[in-house]
C-alpha cells in the first residue's frame, strides 16, 4: 500500500520509506500491526498535524505480507513455530535467500518468486529507509547480519554506517515500552537480554542471505529488522496490545527518513539530470546514487561532513564542512559541469569555501551549492536548430530504425504528437501510429479524424517512407508554414507507416514487381483478409487485420488513404461486386470518391496523366489518374470497402510507384511527386457538411445519432460527443438526423466547393413531447436526489461518460486464479472491510460440500428494498471456464473500493441491489487445469453433470432430483425478483440472449438482443463480431451478439429457467476463446470487460418502472404487468415493478383480479433513466362482460322469482302435510272402537286395514312410527 499525498503521481522531492511484514509466514504480529498502521495513517490524515505532515512529505510503502503462502499454512496460537508456515510454498526461508556479500551460495530463482519480486522492487524504487518486521522475541537488529567467518553467534559485524544504524535501531526500541528494557522475557529463552533493546545482527546469530543487508549493499536503502513479540502467532485477542506497544515506534522510525542531507544534482549546461550520480561522504565507505529526477537522500547523524557528487563525464564537485543538525535534513544541491577538455572522462575535485541552502526543486531557478571552484570550465552552448522546410534525410527505415524515428519525433514535438500502437504483428512487432494535431491525445469535438495507412503489403515501401517524410515535414513546419499550421490545428491526423512490419523485414530493395514480403508472416494477404459484403472470406483473420478493425471502430475517422505500390493511380470503392467480375462497381457515394481521388491525383505530376507505368504495363490507362477498384480488378476482402461499409470512414487506395521497393537514392523524387498530393488529400476532410446533434431541451450531445442524405443510400453516425462529418460534393441536399427516442429533424443544406458547411441538429425527445401532452393519469413526483441520479444515468450513457468513469476509477489489481478456499476468504474479506455495503449469502453447497456464495453489494445489504432494481452477476457454471469468476471477484472489489470515493459508483450502489455469484460450480473449478483452452476437464460438477442442462423448465423434463448446485441457484432465482442477470462463461467472444432451447419466436426478442448488444458494444473486441475461435466454428457474428440457441441449442439452461420461472432476462457473455487462459491474461481481460460490466449497472436503471395501486393509493401486490402483449412480470411488495425494454415505444398493460385492465404507452430512450409511471386500478364494474347494474338487477329479479316459487311450493306441501296429520289424529281417537275388529282380522295386515280405511298409499315417517308402536 502506497500512502502519500497524490499517490498517483511521481513523488518528486519525497524520500521513499517502506515497511515489510510477515516475511516468515508464521510470524504474524507484523502483518496485522502494519494493517493497523495503514488504517491509522489514513484515518488520522487531515486530523492530526503530525500524521498529515508525515504523509505529505514522505512516500510510504507498506507491505503487510511478503509470504502470504506461509501465512495460510500457519496456525493461530502457535508461539514457537512448531506447526509450519515459516517458509514459502517451496519450503524456502525467504530471509536466507537474498544475495549475500560473504556467502556466494545461490538459490534457484524459480523457488523464491517472493524474493525476486522484492529485489526488483528495491532496485526500482530506491528506498531510503526500511523496516523488516519479524516475531519470536522483542529487539531491533541492525546490519550486518552475518560475517565472513560465519560464526554462529557473538561476532559483531559492523557496517560502514554502524553508528547510524545503532541510532535508527534505538529510535524504534526506545519508543517501545517492552523493547527498551532489553528484557523480552520470552518463555523459550527467559534469560535472553539485549542492551537498550537493540543488537547487531551477526552478534546475535549469523544470518546469511538476509534482506536487510541486501537493502544496504545493493539498494541505496538502510534497513533494520524488528522482532515484535515473543509469540510468533498469538491469538487475535492480543493484537490490540501489540498495536499499542508498537504504534509510537512505527511512527518515530518513519520520521527518521528525513534526517541528514538531501538535494538534487543537475547538468550545468542543459539542466538535464545526469543518471546515477554517486554521493560520497568522506570517511564513510558507503556511497549511494541519485534517483530518477536527480534527487538523493543521505541519512547522517549530526556532525560536519565533506560531501562529493561524482558522475562519469562530469567534473566532480565537493562541498566541504557541511553541518548536519538534528531534525530535518539539510538541503544541498549540486550542479555538475560536463568535461569538454582533452582530459574528457577525468574528474576534478573542486574545493569549496562555503555552504548555503539552495532553492526548492519546484523553484524555477537552480544554482550550485555556493561553491567557489578552483577550476573554471568553459562550456559550449548548443546551437539552435533551424527548422527545415523539407525532409533532409532519405533512406529505407527497417523496423528498429522506424521505431527510433517515431520515438524521436514524439519526444521532440510532444505538444503536437502522440505515438501509440494499435496492436502487434504476428512476430510481435508494434503497429505504430503517430498522431499529429494541436490536441493529439484525445478527440476534439468538431475536429475531424483523418488517417494514412501504408506498407500493408510489406514489399510496397514507398508509402512507408513517405509517411515518415510527412511526419517530419508537419512537425518541423508547424508554426511557421501557414498551411501546415492550419491542417495540424484543425485536423487530428493519424499516420501508420507500416501495417505489415513483418513482411517489410523480408522484402528486398530493388524488387520491381515481386511478391517476397507482400504477405504477413502467416503468408496471408492483408488486403484480402477483411470481411467482405459480396464474398465469404474464409481465411483466418490475421492479428494485423483484427488490430486494424478494432482501431477503425474505436475512432470516428472521416477520410483515409491506404498507400500501396506497383502502379500510379487512386483506386476508389467498390473493390469487388457480387459476381466477382471486373466491371464498374459503384458505391452510393461514387461522386464523393471521385472528387477526393482527383484531389490527390491532380497534384501528382505523373499520376493525373493516366499512363502510369508504360515500361511495365503499356496498356494501362486511368482517366485523370483514378479508377473504380472493381473495374480495374476485383479485390474481395479489401480494407477500403470494409471502412466504408462498417464505419463512417471514406477510404481510397493510392498506388504510389511503379516499382514496389525502389532504391533508396530514388526516394527524394517520390517525396517531390507526392508532397502536394498528401497535403491536398488531407484538406478534403474539410469538405461537405459537419455539425453537432444535441437534445433540444437540455443541450446534451447525442451519440450514435444517424445522419442520412436523401437519395444517397449510406448513413453515418455521430461520434461519442455528438459531432459528425459527412463528405459531399457541391450541391443542395436534404439531410435528416434521427436517434432512438427522438423525433427526426430534416434540414436543407447547400454544399460549396473547398469548404465545409456547418449544419447542427437539435432533436426533441419523444418522451418529453409525450409528457407535455399527457392528458390524464397521475405522474410520479421526483425529489432532487432522483433528478440528480437520472442526470447521472444520462451522463454515463452519452459521450465519454462511461469511459471517464472507467478512467477515473482505476484500482491496483493483482490477478491470479483463486481456488475455492481462497475465493471464500476473499469474499469474507470484502464483508469484513466493507461491512456497511456488503452481505454474504450462502446459497447452498456443492456435491463436495463447497459453499456457493452470493455477495450482495448495496447501501442497505440484507434488507428488502422493492423499489430498487436487483441485478445478478453470475459465473463459473462451467468449472473449466474460470475467467468469469476472477472478473466478478475483481468487479466486487472494484465497487467496494470506489464506494464513497467515486460519486458515480457510490450513487449506483446506493440505488441498486447487486448480487455477485462468482462460482456456481466450485467442484468443477477445482478439477480444471490452467492454460487448457479447449479441455472439458472441470466442465461438469463432481457427479459429471453439466449444470447448464440441469435447470428444469421449458421443454426440459425433471425426471430426477436436481443437483445441489442447481437447486441452490433455482431457489435463489425464485426468491429474489431480479431485473437482469448477466452470466459470464468462456470459449467464445460473443454475447448471447435467450433462449438456449430451440424456439421459433421469442417474446420481447428486441429487448433481449438490445441488452446483449449493450454489453458487446462496450467491449473493445466483441462488438467487431470476429471471434476467430477455432473451437466453436463461429465467426463474423454481427455486432458480437446472437441468440443462444443459434450458438449451441440445449435444454435445461439457467438462462431459460430465469426467463420462465424468474421472469428475468439473462444474457450470457463469453469472455474469450480460451476457456482457461494463463493468469497473465486476466489483467487484459479485466480491462476489456470493465466498461461492459459497468454498462450493465447503468442499463439496469433504464426501461420502465412504476407502481400499481388502486384509487385509494393502496399498492396492488401480485398484479400482472404485460409488456407489448407478451412478456409478463409481477408487482412486488409496495406494488413496484421494473422492466427493461429496448429503446422505442412500448405498450404496458396491468391486470389484477377485481380490477379493470389498465393500459399505457411509454417511450424508452437508450440514454435516459427509466420512465416512471403510476398505474391506478378502478374496481371492475363488469361481471361476465356485462355492466354491473344490469347483472345485479337481473340477479335480484331472479332471486325474487325463486323466493316466490319456493313460497308456493312450501304452501302446497304444508297443506298436504296437514291432511295427513288429521287422518292420524282420527285413527288414534277411535282406536278403542276398532280393537275387536283388529283382533278378529289378526291374520290380515294392520296396514291393509288402515289403507282401506283412509285410501292413503304413502308411507310417511309419522305413519311408520305409529305402526311400530302398535
Amino acid at each position: 500500500m502506497r500512502i502519500t499525498r497524490d499517490p498517483d503521481r511521481k513523488s518528486l522531492g519525497k524520500p521513499k520509506f517502506k515497511y515489510v511484514g510477515n516475511m516468515h509466514g508464521d510470524e504474524t504480529v507484523s502483518r496485522q500491526v502494519l494493517v493497523y498502521l495503514v488504517e491509522y495513517l489514513l484515518t488520522k490524515y487531515g486530523e492530526e498535524e503530525r500524521i498529515t505532515e508525515l504523509v505529505n512529505s514522505t512516500d510510504i510503502y507498506i507491505m503487510p505480507s511478503m509470504n502470504p503462502d506461509g501465512f495460510e499454512k500457519s496456525t493461530e496460537g502457535d508461539c514457537s513455530g512448531d506447526h509450519g508456515g515459516r517458509n514459502n510454498a517451496n519450503n524456502k526461508d525467504l530471509n536466507r535467500s537474498f544475495p549475500d556479500q560473504f556467502d556466494k551460495a545461490t538459490v534457484d530463482p524459480a523457488n523464491i518468486p517472493e524474493v525476486m519480486a522484492v529485489m526488483r522492487w528495491i532496485q526500482e524504487k530506491k528506498f531510503v529507509l526500511s523496516g523488516n518486521l519479524h516475531g519470536g522475541t522483542v529487539v531491533a537488529s541492525y546490519p550486518f547480519d552475518d560475517s565472513a567467518s560465519h560464526n554462529q553467534e557473538g561476532h559483531y559485524s559492523p557496517s560502514a554506517d554502524d553508528g547510524l544504524f545503532r541510532h535508527l535501531a534505538l529510535v524504534y526500541s526506545q519508543n517501545h515500552p517492552v523493547m527498551k528494557t532489553g528484557k523480552p522475557h520470552c518463555p523459550d529463552m527467559p534469560e535472553e537480554t539485549f542492551k537498550d533493546g537493540i543488537t547487531n545482527g551477526a552478534a546475535w546469530y549469523d544470518v546469511p542471505g538476509g534482506m536487510q543487508d541486501y537493502n544496504y549493499i545493493h539498494g541505496n536503502c538502510l534497513e533494520i529488522t524488528m522482532e515484535l513479540s515473543c509469540c510468533k502467532y498469538p491469538f487475535a485477542s492480543e493484537l490490540q496490545r501489540e498495536w499499542d506497544l508498537n504504534k509510537e515506534s512505527l511512527l518515530a522510525y518513519i520520521e527518521q527518513v528525513h534526517i541528514g542531507v538531501r538535494g538534487y544534482v543537475k547538468d550545468a549546461v542543459s539542466g538535464a539530470v545526469p543518471s546515477n550520480v554517486s554521493i560520497v561522504v568522506a570517511g564513510v565507505r558507503h556511497n549511494l546514487t541519485t534517483g530518477e529526477y536527480g534527487d538523493y537522500y543521505r541519512l547522517l547523524l549530526p556532525g560536519t561532513y565533506n560531501i562529493t557528487a561524482v558522475a562519469p563525464g562530469y567534473i566532480s564537485v565537493t562541498v566541504s564542512s557541511v553541518e548536519v543538525s538534528e531534525g530535518k535534513a539539510k538541503e544541498l544541491n549540486f550542479t555538475l559541469t560536463p568535461v569538454v577538455s582533452e582530459a574528457a572522462g577525468s574528474s576534478t575535485t573542486v574545493a569549496t569555501t562555503s555552504v548555503q541552502s539552495i532553492s526548492h526543486p519546484d523553484s524555477s531557478t537552480t544554482s550550485s551549492s555556493g561553491s567557489t571552484q578552483t577550476q573554471v570550465v568553459t562550456s559550449v552552448s548548443p546551437t539552435s536548430h533551424q527548422l527545415a522546410n523539407q525532409p533532409q534525410e532519405f533512406r529505407h527505415h527497417n523496423y528498429a530504425d522506424m521505431e527510433l524515428f517515431l520515438r524521436k519525433y514524439s519526444s521532440e514535438f510532444p505538444s503536437i504528437t502522440h505515438l501509440y500502437s494499435i496492436g502487434q504483428s504476428v512476430e510481435k512487432r508494434e503497429l505504430y501510429v503517430m498522431v499529429i494535431s494541436d490536441n493529439p491525445v484525445t478527440h476534439e469535438h468538431g475536429e475531424p479524424e483523418f488517417k494514412y495507412v501504408a506498407n500493408m503489403h510489406g514489399n510496397e515501401v514507398v508509402g512507408r517512407e513517405l509517411m515518415l517524410n510527412l511526419i517530419e515535414y508537419l512537425c518541423r513546419n508547424y508554426g511557421t508554414d501557414p498551411e501546415v499550421t492550419e491542417l495540424v490545428n484543425n485536423t487530428r491526423i493519424h499516420i501508420m507507416p507500416s501495417m505489415n512490419p513483418d513482411g517489410y523485414e523480408v522484402a528486398e530493395e530493388g524488387d520491381t514487381n515481386g511478391y517476397k514480403g507482400r504477405n504477413n508472416t502467416n503468408n496471408f494477404d492483408l488486403n484480402r483478409n477483411f470481411p467482405d459484403q459480396f464474398a465469404n472470406i474464409t481465411e483466418p483473420r490475421q492479428p494485423e487485420t483484427k488490430a486494424a478493425m478494432k482501431w477503425l471502430k474505436s475512432i470516428p475517422f472521416v477520410l483515409s488513404a491506404n498507400l500501396h505500390g506497383g502502379s500510379l493511380v487512386v483506386n476508389y470503392p467498390f473493390d469487388d461486386d457480387k459476381d466477382g467480375n471486373s466491371y464498374y462497381s459503384k458505391s452510393p457515394d461514387d461522386e464523393v470518391f471521385q472528387q477526393v481521388s482527383r484531389a490527390y491525383s491532380q497534384e501528382n505530376p505523373l499520376m493525373h496523366q493516366g499512363h502510369p507505368c508504360e515500361d511495365l504495363y503499356p496498356n494501362d490507362y486511368f482517366k485523370d489518374g483514378i479508377t473504380n477498384g472493381a473495374q480495374w480488378y476485383s479485390v474481395p476482402g479489401g480494407m477500403q470497402d470494409w471502412n466504408y461499409i462498417n464505419t463512417n470512414c471514406f477510404e481510397v487506395t493510392i498506388e504510389l510507384s511503379c516499382v514496389k521497393y525502389p532504391l533508396a537514392k530514388d526516394l527524394p523524387k517520390y517525396w517531390d511527386q507526392n508532397r502536394r498530393s498528401l497535403l491536398q488529400f488531407i484538406h478534403q476532410v474539410h469538405t461537405g457538411v459537419k455539425g453537432t446533434v444535441s437534445d433540444m431541451w437540455d443541450g446534451r450531445r447525442i451519440p450514435n445519432a444517424t445522419i442520412s442524405v436523401e437519395k444517397i443510400n449510406h448513413k453515418i453516425t455521430t461520434a461519442q460527443t455528438g459531432d459528425y462529418w459527412r463528405l459531399l460534393v457541391p450541391g443542395t441536399y436534404t439531410i435528416t438526423a434521427s436517434a432512438h427516442g427522438y423525433k427526426p429533424v430534416t434540414i436543407y443544406a447547400t454544399v460549396s466547393k473547398d469548404r465545409v458547411e456547418v449544419v447542427d441538429f437539435r432533436l426533441t425527445s419523444v418522451r418529453s413531447e409525450g409528457n407535455r401532452h399527457s392528458s390524464s393519469g397521475p405522474r410520479p413526483t421526483q425529489n432532487p436526489s432522483e433528478k440528480e441520479f437520472q442526470s447521472l444515468i444520462k451522463e454515463l450513457s452519452v459521450g465519454q461518460g462511461l469511459d471517464e468513469l472507467v478512467k477515473n476509477t482505476a484500482t491496483e489489481s493483482n490477478f491470479r486464479y483463486r481456488p475455492s478456499k481462497e475465493m471464500s476468504a476473499f469474499l469474507r474479506g470484502l464483508t469484513l472491510n466493507f461491512p456497511h455495503i456488503t452481505y454474504l449469502h450462502s446459497l447452498g453447497q456443492s456435491v463436495e460440500y463447497r459453499t456457493i456464495w452470493a455477495l450482495e453489494i448495496s447501501n442497505k445489504p440484507g434488507e428488502s428494498e422493492p423499489s430498487k432494481p436487483n441485478i445478478r452477476f453470475v459465473a463459473g457454471i462451467h468449472g473449466n471456464a474460470p475467467v468469469g469468476t476472477e472478473l466478478l471477484l475483481e468487479f466486487a472489489a472494484f465497487l467496494c473500493i470506489n464506494y464513497g470515493k467515486n460519486p458515480a459508483i457510490t450513487k449506483l450502489i446506493n440505488e441498486t441491489r447487486i448480487f455477485i455469484v462468482p462460482s456456481v460450480n466450485p467442484d468443477g473449478r477445482e478439477q480444471a487445469v490452467e492454460k487448457q483452452c479447449k479441455s472439458t476437464q472441470g466442465l461438469t460438477n463432481a457427479r459429471g453433470k453439466d449444470l447448464d442442462t440441469d435447470f428444469f423448465g421449458n421443454a426440459s423434463q425433471r425426471l430426477v432430483d436436481p443437483q445441489p448446485e442447481t437447486r441452490a441457484m433455482m431457489n435463489f432465482i425464485q426468491s429474489h425478483r431480479f431485473t437482469l442477470s448477466v452470466a459470464l462463461d468462456g470459449g467464445a467472444l460473443v454475447a448471447t440472449y435467450p433462449y438456449d432451447k430451440p424456439v421459433q419466436t421469442v417474446d420481447n426478442e428486441g429487448t433481449l438482443k438490445y441488452l446483449a448488444t449493450v454489453y458487446a458494444s462496450n467491449h473493445p473486441k466483441m462488438h467487431l463480431g470476429n471471434t476467430e475461435c477455432s473451437n466453436n466454428g463461429q465467426s463474423n457474428i454481427p455486432d458480437g451478439v446472437m441468440r443462444a440457441a443459434e450458438r449451441q441449442s440445449h435444454l435445461g439452461s439457467m438462462k431459460d429457467f430465469n426467463m420462465d420461472f424468474g421472469h428475468c432476462p439473462e444474457i450470457t457473455v463469453y469472455t474469450g476463446c480460451c476457456l482457461f487462459p494463463p493468469a497473465e491474461q486476466l489483467a487484459t481481460l479485466w480491462t476489456e470487460n470493465k466498461k461492459s460490466l459497468l454498462s450493465m449497472l447503468v442499463e439496469i436503471h433504464k426501461g420502465v418502472r412504476g407502481i400499481v395501486r388502486d384509487k385509494s393509493g393502496k399498492p396492488v401486490v401480485g398484479a400482472i404487468v404485460i409488456l407489448n402483449g407478451g412478456v409478463r412480470l409481477f408487482t412486488v411488495e409496495g406494488g413496484y415493478f421494473h422492466a427493461l425494454l429496448a429503446p422505442g415505444t412500448h405498450n404496458i398493460e396491468a391486470v389484477a383480479e377485481g380490477y379493470q385492465r389498465q393500459r399505457q404507452k411509454v417511450v424508452v430512450s437508450s440514454f435516459e433513466a427509466a420512465t416512471s409511471i403510476i398505474i391506478e386500478f378502478d374496481m371492475d364494474n363488469n361481471i361476465f362482460g356485462l355492466p354491473r347494474e344490469f347483472v345485479v338487477a337481473s340477479a335480484a329479479a331472479t332471486m325474487t322469482a325463486l323466493v316466490v316459487t319456493a313460497c308456493i311450493i312450501w304452501c302446497v306441501c304444508a297443506a298436504k302435510s296437514n291432511r295427513q296429520k288429521d287422518g292420524f289424529h282420527r285413527l288414534r281417537q277411535h282406536r278403542d272402537d276398532y280393537d275387536d275388529e283388529v283382533r278378529l282380522t289378526s291374520m290380515g295386515s294392520k296396514k291393509s286395514l288402515l289403507a282401506h280405511e283412509f285410501q292413503d298409499e304413502s308411507e310417511s315417517d309419522e305413519e311408520t312410527l305409529y305402526a311400530n308402536k302398535i
